[in-house]
């Protein structure tokens, strides 16, 4: 028998459990007002989209999503903008995009003021002029990004040339592609590398006609230079680069960034740099797995520690395809330098140690993913593929193909065969696609670098990355040559294998959040994940495909707080770096300020 007190006090739960109930389902905030695109074909658009406690309450028409509102719940007005999920990286390197950040600018136009050797070097010494307390402290000058490629000289920069910027200081300058870069003499003397300093396996110290170091770096004679001056930073600039790098990664919209080819030591800067609260965004970290075995198998993991972890095995077969130093199966088509006869390029490591490593990765259960840009690097690394799964199985570890510039269509049928995710590189395409067509690997061959159409021929999917900081992380410029293939001077390189916007999209969020296993709670806005967005200045599905480069990224929002918002007025580009949101003002106040400075 049920009492008078019983029955109230059954009444009473029941509106205690019918408010959690309601609190549960009311809204932190609604987006609401522009496209909103969601990368989910069952889903494809929306009017509306609620977020509570940093996910996807509900996705959805407008008078559907507005039952989750109450008084608290912030209304954002996208005012005909466009709201898609935070992009996922699907190959970069964020420290060192940290370090490119933070050093002398000599990329070329449109993205740096580089043309020629004069220009490099005055860019240089205003930056060391601007930062002279820094430089005092260090002890250092670094600049990031020059391509002899784009120098009227068309050729790499001396240490005498950089002698004539300081002989007091060491200068390391790094080549756009980071596989090469060039010592003044002040920083060969600390790598101590002298004209009786052989060769390293998988690296080349170019030389002048008396057999003197010329500064010029390739590979691994690069790595070994480059590691002792960073060392002398300690972990606290490790961490200066780590917080940069996410940063810049926020400004494109990127809601979570990959660090390839990690050290133990970086991962750590990384954790240190989260703990204090400075890291906006996810990070994936891949270290090398011929020099961090040990730091894999204790550190890799599904679970994030804060915004951190580490994802599995990277491997580096071999170089630079604009460099020179990708290995391919034929020769060069026309290299600009003095190359033997028949020059092809050469692997940065043995087949044996390719063998050994994704023998390791399968054995362990563990992803790896492979930079592999020549067709000979990819020929090492399906033999390596084949012969691992014959001898360990499918541990269900998808491994990545990182680049894959210089494809034979055979290859792309390997790859398929063998569950092998590709992380192509169309931007190059932008960048050096007038390069590959004149020099690397001749007019037919360029029209098939990153073939993204042999791809989707095949119902494959793909990422599309940006490899920062080879080239800035910058999200439309991806965007915009994924889908239009158009070179520095206007050219279209590969009709065939260009995409549709929307299938660009996908491999710059769905598909890379499937790369990393990360399918089921990033890479769409769709109920129960998580609220990454992006909004950017227009629908990318609507406007003329050749304006795609010129959308800008308005705000970036990680598990439903701002962590970056534009500047009024200006695009989001690294050259001119608006500040991120330190005190996480709300989201409608800063879409405010934005509308009212350009319209």
């Amino acid at each position: 028998m049920i009492t008078k007190a019983c029955a109230t006090l059954l009444l009473g739960s029941g509106l205690v459990l019918s408010g959690i109930a309601a609190a549960q389902n009311t809204a932190d905030t609604i987006y609401m007002g522009g496209s909103i695109l969601t990368i989910n074909d069952a889903q494809p658009t929306a009017e509306a989209v609620a977020v509570k406690d940093g996910q996807i309450l509900a996705v959805g028409d407008l008078a559907d999503i507005t039952s989750f509102q109450t008084d608290t719940t912030e209304l954002i007005d996208l005012n005909g903008r466009a709201l898609l999920p935070g992009f996922v990286d699907s190959h970069g390197h964020v420290v060192m995009g940290g370090i490119q950040a933070l050093s002398a600018n000599l990329l070329a136009p449109p993205d740096g003021e580089v043309t020629d050797i004069t220009s490099l070097q005055q860019t240089l010494r205003s930056w060391a002029d601007a930062n002279a307390e820094a430089v005092k402290q260090v002890k250092m000058i670094i600049g990031f990004g020059y391509d002899n490629a784009q120098l009227k000289e068309l050729r790499h920069p001396t240490r005498e040339d950089l002698d004539a910027v300081s002989s007091e200081y060491p200068i390391m300058i790094v080549h756009q592609s980071g596989h090469l870069g060039v010592a003044n003499s002040k920083a060969l003397e600390i790598a101590g590398i002298t004209a009786a300093t052989e060769n390293p396996a998988g690296g080349v110290i170019r030389r002048d006609s008396n057999g003197e170091p010329n500064g010029v770096l390739e590979e691994y004679a690069f790595f070994t230079a480059l590691v002792p001056m960073l060392s002398e930073l300690g972990p606290e600039g490790l961490q200066t680069f780590a917080k940069a790098g996410a940063e810049m990664w926020a400004q494109f919209g990127y809601t979570t960034a990959q660090d390839g080819r990690s050290s133990g030591g970086v991962v750590e800067a990384l954790k240190a740099v989260d703990q204090a609260g400075d890291l906006p965004i996810d990070v994936i970290a891949f270290p090398d797995v011929l020099e961090a075995k040990d730091y894999l198998k204790a550190n890799v993991s599904m679970d994030y520690s804060g915004h951190v972890r580490v994802g599995g095995c990277k491997l580096t077969i071999d170089g630079s395809p604009q460099g020179f130093t990708a290995l391919r199966d034929r020769p060069y088509y026309d290299p600009v330098g003095d190359y033997p006869e028949g020059y092809a390029g050469y692997a940065a490591v043995t087949m044996e140690q390719v063998q050994d490593s994704v023998n390791w990765c399968y054995q362990h259960g563990m992803q790896v993913i492979t930079h592999a840009n020549g067709e000979g690097a990819s020929d090492m690394l399906i033999d390596a593929l084949k012969n691992a799964q014959q001898a360990y199985g499918d541990p269900d570890n998808r491994p990545v193909l990182i680049h894959g510039q210089f494809l034979r269509e055979d290859q792309v049928d390997s790859y398929k065969e063998l569950g092998v995710f590709m992380s192509l590189f169309p931007m190059h395409t932008f960048y050096w696609g007038d390069w590959h067509r004149d020099h690397t690997v001749g007019p037919v061959n360029a029209e098939n670098i990153s073939p993204t159409g042999w791809v989707r021929e095949r119902d494959m999917m793909f990422g599309s990355h940006h490899d920062a900081p080879v080239a800035f992380p910058d999200s439309m410029r991806i965007l915009d040559a994924t889908v239009t293939r158009r070179t520095r001077s206007g050219d279209i390189l590969g009709p065939t294998q260009r995409v549709d916007v929307m299938t660009a999209l996908k491999a710059m969020t769905i598909w890379p959040a499937w790369q990393q296993f990360e399918e089921n709670s990033k890479g769409s806005i769709e109920k129960g994940k998580v609220a990454d967005f992006v909004i950017l200045s227009a629908d990318p599905t609507v406007i003329d495909p050749e304006t795609l480069d010129q959308l800008q990224v308005l705000m970036t929002i990680k598990a439903g707080k701002v962590v970056y918002q534009a500047e009024t007025g200006l695009a989001a580009t690294a050259l001119g770096r608006p500040p991120l949101v330190a005190d996480q003002e709300n989201a409608h106040q800063l879409l405010d300020a934005w509308y009212q400075g350009v319209n």
